[in-house]
């Protein structure tokens, strides 16, 4: 078994940063708990798992894989890009604060932040949906990425770019958190199939070459430049293939939605007009 399979390296600011942030959700459910205002639990459980899966990605045996494989690195970029971040967005944390906040917080500080003009522009789905993809492409085709592999400071600005950016993706796809260019649920399924075709070419782009993109893993201690060609098309075909497996599940997902507030709507529409033919006065007759 390889030494990096069961390596663990803490990072301090990972941990407590992360243990942090879950703390102060946390909290925040409880203190909505307290005025009956509480949130449904899978969302804090989805935000919780969301936190767990960014733990594991980067600071567990994933982490230390992904400085000797690039197939490892590779996977640890779809955990934090399409497991961690639609498990965050789960978690509604906008929704979250703003009912959590007290109405002084609320009016003068939350609500006119989301509805600047800077949140404006980075909540258009035409942002939300560029601005994973520009962030993918140009860390995984151009000396980003290997320089990234041999700065810690930068590798971890990557994931920070890379978390934020698929948070932005996946926030008006889930929709539950108030964003100021709510898309309908026909825009989302359209949104989710557009993203797979660059995902698909990227990780195709990267399968297919027949050079090592990142000369970094030959370096590596054991490898050689025939294994870690091979291990770049495995890379390429995770990328290819991976995103795939989030992004259908992704599509039921918001369809089974559809469907649902579809039949709500139906069911209060049926109601109101239940209620309209009680209020008809008795003897009321319909002149045919």
């Amino acid at each position: 078994m390889d030494a990096w399979m069961t390596s663990w390296r803490l990072d301090p600011l990972v941990v407590v940063g992360l243990f942090g942030i879950g703390l102060v959700y946390v909290e925040a459910t409880r203190r909505l708990n307290r005025i009956g205002a509480e949130l449904p639990r899978s969302r804090e459980r989805c935000f919780l798992a969301g936190l767990v899966v960014v733990f594991l990605a980067l600071d567990g045996p994933v982490d230390a894989g992904a400085s000797a494989l690039l197939s490892v690195h590779m996977f640890q970029h779809m955990l934090l890009t399409m497991i961690a971040a639609p498990l965050v967005v789960l978690g509604a944390p906008v929704t979250l604060t703003l009912r959590a906040s007290s109405p002084k917080t609320r009016t003068r500080i939350l609500l006119p932040v989301l509805n600047s003009r800077m949140v404006r522009i980075a909540a258009n789905p035409l942002v939300t949906w560029s601005v994973l993809f520009v962030v993918l492409w140009a860390t995984h085709l151009t000396s980003l990425y290997e320089a990234a592999i041999q700065n810690r400071g930068l590798h971890a600005l990557e994931h920070l770019a890379y978390l934020g950016s698929a948070v932005l993706f996946w926030w008006p796809v889930v929709g539950l958190d108030p964003i100021p260019a709510r898309i309908s649920h026909p825009a989302r399924i359209l949104y989710l199939f557009l993203a797979m075709p660059p995902m698909a070419f990227l990780g195709l782009a990267i399968y297919s070459s027949d050079h090592l993109l990142y000369t970094y893993y030959a370096t590596v201690p054991g490898a050689t430049i025939t294994s870690a060609l091979a291990d770049q098309h495995l890379a390429g075909a995770l990328m290819w293939e991976g995103g795939m497996f989030v992004v259908v599940p992704a599509l039921a997902f918001v369809l089974l939605d559809w469907m649902r507030r579809e039949e709500r709507a139906a069911d209060r529409a049926d109601e109101r007009a239940a209620r309209a033919g009680r209020r008809q006065e008795p003897g009321t007759s319909v002149n045919v």
